[in-house]
C-alpha cells in the first residue's frame, strides 16, 4: 500500500510531533511515524518525569528545612516509589494530550520503524510505503555510555532506567557533571542517597559561565553531594550487586564503591538502521547535518531536534521544528538563533542562561563590561528563604546590549525570557534599568544586576 503526502515526519518527540502540528495547522498532509510512545523520550523518559520527580525532592527539601519557618513534625516518611508513580501518571496525563493535538490537527499517527527507500519514500514494517516532498527525520539521541563503565540497566544504568528506579540505592556515583547529572544529584540527595559527582572537566556545568559553576559546586557541597571534578573513571569491578570504581584524580588514584552507577555523559544519535546511508544523508560523528532552514544535504529530506546535534534541549527542536516546518511551507521567518535559545537545568538552585559566557566574550576579543547580584541582597529570596544564587549579566561595553545572562537560584528559569526579549528586540541594559519591576519578587535581581553593569545598582 503506498499513501502520499505533503510531509511526513519520522519521530514524535518535541520536534515530530511539533512539526507535525505546525505542518497540519498550515494546510499540508501531514503523517508521523512513531516506533515507540508518543512524545519521544523527552515526553516519556526525560524532560517530564524528571521534573516531576525533582519537584517531590523540592517538596522534601523544604519539610527538612521547615524549622527555620517555625513548624515541626515528628516522623516524616518520603516514598520514592510515590513519586515515581506521580511522574508517570504526570506522562500519561501529557501524552493523551499531545495525541489529541495531533488529531485535532488532522495529523496521522503510524506508530512502526520507518526506513528510508529512496529520498522520497518511506518504507514502515514490511508493507507500508509512504511517500512526501518532504520527510523531517526527528529520530533523537540515546545515551552514550563509555568504555570502563559498559551499560546492564542494572547496577550501570543510564537516566532512562533512573526514572523507572522505584527503590532507590543507599549510594550512587554519578558520571557526568552536566545538567542531567546535576538533576539527579540533587533529586538522590534530597532523598538521602549517599551521592558522587564525577566530572572529567574542571567544573560541573561546564558549558556554563564559570561564576555560575563555582556558584553551584558550592551551594552542592553544602548539600552533602561529593563532587570529583578534574576526574575520569579508569575502570570499575562488579561486587554482586556493587561497584568499585577507580577514579584517575590527577596523578592520584580513589577508589568509590557505591550500589549504583549513573551514567550522564552526553547522547549518540539515533540514525542507525533508518536508510540515511542509502540515500545518502551526509553524518558527523553520527549526526545529522543540517544548514540554517534544518535541510540535510539531500532534497527534500530535512532533520531537526538532537540527531542534528545542534543544542540538545526540547525547545531547541521545538523551535527547530516550527522554523523548518514553515520554511517547506512558504511562510517567511527568521533563521534559528542559537545563541538566543535558552539553558536550563533543574537542580536547586536552579540554572539558566543564553548567549555569551565572560570567558567566551573575553576569547573572542570583545570590549564587555559584567554586572552581577547576589540572592543574598534579593528582599524575595530572604523573605522565602531561599538566598544562594547570583545574577549575572556580560554587556557590551559601547552600547549596552546584552551580549549574555547567567542566573542561579530559586526559579531564576522562569524569569530569563524578559532578557532574552530585551535582547531580541534589540534594547540594552538602558531599559532593563528603567523598567520598575515588582517589588518584592525575584525578578528585581535582573534590573540590579543590569544596573551594576553600569555601576549604577542600588542594593548592593
Amino acid at each position: 500500500m503506498v499513501e502520499e503526502f505533503d510531509v511526513v515526519v519520522i519521530g514524535s518527540g518535541p520536534g515530530g510531533y511539533v512539526a507535525g502540528i505546525r505542518a497540519g495547522q498550515l494546510g499540508l498532509k501531514t503523517v508521523v511515524v512513531e516506533k515507540s510512545e508518543i512524545g519521544g523520550v523527552c515526553l516519556n523518559w526525560g524532560c517530564i518525569p524528571s521534573k516531576a520527580l525533582l519537584k517531590n525532592a523540592e517538596v522534601l527539601s523544604l519539610f527538612h528545612k521547615s524549622a527555620e519557618f517555625g513548624i515541626s513534625f515528628d516522623n516524616l516518611t518520603a516514598d520514592f516509589s510515590k513519586a515515581v508513580e506521580r511522574s508517570r501518571e504526570v506522562v500519561d496525563k501529557l501524552t493523551k494530550g499531545v495525541a489529541f493535538l495531533l488529531r485535532k490537527n488532522n495529523v496521522e499517527v503510524i506508530n512502526g520503524e520507518a526506513k528510508f527507500k529512496t529520498a522520497n519514500t518511506i518504507e514502515v514494517g514490511d508493507e507500508q510505503i509512504l511517500t512526501a516532498k518532504n520527510i523531517i527525520v526527528a529520530t533523537g539521541a540515546s545515551p552514550r555510555s563509555i568504555p570502563p563503565l559498559p551499560i546492564d540497566g542494572e547496577t550501570v544504568i543510564t537516566s532512562r532506567h533512573a526514572l523507572e528506579l522505584a527503590d532507590l540505592p543507599e549510594s550512587v556515583a554519578i558520571v557526568g557533571g552536566g545538567a542531567t547529572g546535576a538533576e539527579f544529584s540533587y533529586l538522590y540527595n534530597a532523598y538521602g542517597v549517599d551521592v558522587t559527582l564525577i566530572e572529567a572537566l574542571p567544573n560541573i556545568l561546564p558549558n556554563e559561565d564559570l561564576d555560575i559553576s563555582l556558584e553551584l559546586e558550592k551551594s552542592f557541597s553544602k548539600q552533602g553531594i561529593n563532587i570529583m571534578t578534574g576526574s575520569m573513571v579508569n575502570a570499575m569491578l562488579k561486587n554482586g550487586n556493587r561497584a568499585t570504581l577507580e577514579v584517575l584524580q590527577g596523578d592520584e588514584k580513589v577508589s568509590v564503591e557505591v550500589d549504583k552507577v549513573l551514567v550522564c555523559v552526553g547522547v549518540q544519535a539515533n540514525t542507525d538502521g533508518i536508510g540515511l546511508d542509502e540515500v545518502g544523508v551526509e553524518l558527523e560523528k553520527g549526526f545529522i547535518q543540517v544548514n540554517d532552514r534544518m535541510a540535510t544535504n539531500v532534497d527534500g529530506i530535512f532533520a531537526i531536534g538532537d540527531v542534528t546535534g545542534e543544542l540538545l534541549l526540547a525547545h531547541a527542536a521545538t523551535a527547530q521544528a516550527v522554523s523548518c516546518v514553515e520554511h517547506i511551507a512558504g511562510v517567511d521567518n527568521p533563521p534559528l538563533d542559537y545563541q538566543k535559545i535558552p539553558r536550563a537545568t533543574y537542580c536547586h538552585p536552579q540554572v539558566t542562561s543564553f548567549g555569551m559566557t565572560e570567558q567566551q566574550a573575553k576569547e573572542a576579543g570583545i570590549s564587555y563590561k559584567v554586572g552581577k547580584f547576589p540572592f543574598t541582597a534579593s528582599g524575595k529570596a530572604i523573605a522565602i528563604g531561599d538566598t544562594e544564587g547570583l545574577a549575572k549579566v556580560v554587556v557590551d561595553s559601547e552600547y549596552g546590549v546584552i551580549l549574555g545572562a547567567h542566573l542561579i537560584g530559586p526559579d531564576v528559569t522562569e524569569i530569563l525570557g524578559e532578557l532574552l526579549i530585551t535582547n531580541l528586540l534589540e534594547g540594552t541594559v538602558s531599559e532593563v534599568g528603567w523598567l520598575p519591576h515588582s517589588h518584592p519578587t525575584i525578578s528585581e535581581v535582573l534590573k540590579e544586576a543590569v544596573l551594576d553593569s553600569k555601576g549604577e545598582a542600588i542594593h548592593i
